[in-house]
């Protein structure tokens, strides 16, 4: 690590510890309460989070590795705020209240996605309140694997359009959108241009592919960073698109991608079709920050109530 970027290191894990959180993994004092009191003092059962990450260790180990060498943000650092094992990690979202999550796990070539799908369906059958997650990877076969994993009980699937590095609209994943679709099964996929660019990132791709499986549940994650508006603009169009708010709003985001404050009108006007995401455990900042930065939209207790829980226990069908 350059110098210059130690010095950064130093003041974000400073500024880190002065909000009570370390950068270390480990959790900072009163953080499980005060993610509680958010949720009760908006009279809410708990959370739901559509965008949190569980892998076989050895490929989280390998996650990890790329954000510690500063990923793809060269001029910031990106300390994981949650590196704990697996056991822990579960641990605290149950104490932070978090009544389901998700297991976003995704291939970045072909031959992982079946091996990767039995691992989430083994992890789903023993985390009760895991929504099972699968995955896939436009290959021979794709068509196979994904209807095996939805017969199986798969309630979400994760495709990772950047680190797959693949066309959404390539003609080996359209029978599964048509698949997913008529299942009625939400697809959460990394598709805007955030944190970089990829070569089939961005809304074009996604509007290719809504105009053809118009009934696809896609869940666009991080809100489309940086793609904002474009973005919102197919949520309108397409009354089956929702987006997740993972790391949006955030002080960490909000320095490179900030959300147009000219676009929070429709924001708030699609309040029942955007759902709470985290990344947790891979960020770079405590949990309850993220929640902090909904609040401070100003967009109203019952905005936050449908965000925060409704709007997702709607969609998995949550008692």
């Amino acid at each position: 690590m350059s110098e210059a970027a130690e010095r950064r290191h130093g003041r974000e894990e400073r500024g880190q510890e002065e909000r009570g959180q370390k950068a270390d993994g480990g959790a900072g004092p009163g953080e499980a309460e005060a993610v509680v009191a958010f949720w009760r003092r908006l009279g809410l059962p708990g959370l739901v989070d559509v965008h949190t990450h569980f892998m076989p260790e050895r490929v989280l180990a390998k996650v990890w590795a790329y954000f510690d060498g500063a990923g793809p943000l060269t001029n910031r650092t990106w300390p994981i705020r949650y590196r704990h094992d697996e056991e822990r990690r579960l641990a605290v979202l149950r104490e932070f209240g978090v009544r389901a999550f998700t297991a976003m796990l995704y291939p970045h070539k072909p031959g992982m996605a079946p091996w990767l799908n039995g691992w989430a369906a083994d992890f789903a059958a023993r985390t009760p309140d895991c929504l099972h997650t699968a995955t896939l990877f436009p290959e021979p076969g794709v068509d196979g694997y994904v209807r095996e994993a939805v017969e199986a009980g798969a309630r979400v699937f994760k495709a990772h359009v950047q680190v797959g590095a693949y066309d959404p609209n390539d003609a080996l994943l359209d029978p599964v959108w048509g698949l997913l679709a008529e299942a009625g099964t939400p697809v959460v996929m990394h598709c805007g241009s955030g944190p970089v660019p990829g070569k089939h990132t961005g809304p074009e791709p996604v509007g290719r592919l809504l105009a053809r499986h118009p009934r696809l549940r896609l869940v666009v994650a991080h809100m489309g960073m940086p793609e904002y508006a474009d973005f919102l603009d197919l949520a309108e169009r397409y009354e089956e698109v929702r987006l997740d708010t993972t790391m949006a709003f955030t002080d960490f985001s909000e320095r490179d991608a900030p959300f147009p404050r000219a676009e929070r009108g429709r924001l708030a006007a699609l309040g029942d079709r955007v759902l709470l995401g985290t990344d947790f455990p891979n960020i770079p900042y405590g949990y309850g920050h993220q929640l902090e930065a909904l609040e401070r939209l100003g967009l109203g207790d019952e905005w936050l109530r449908g965000v925060c829980h409704g709007n997702g226990a709607r969609l998995f069908g949550l008692t």
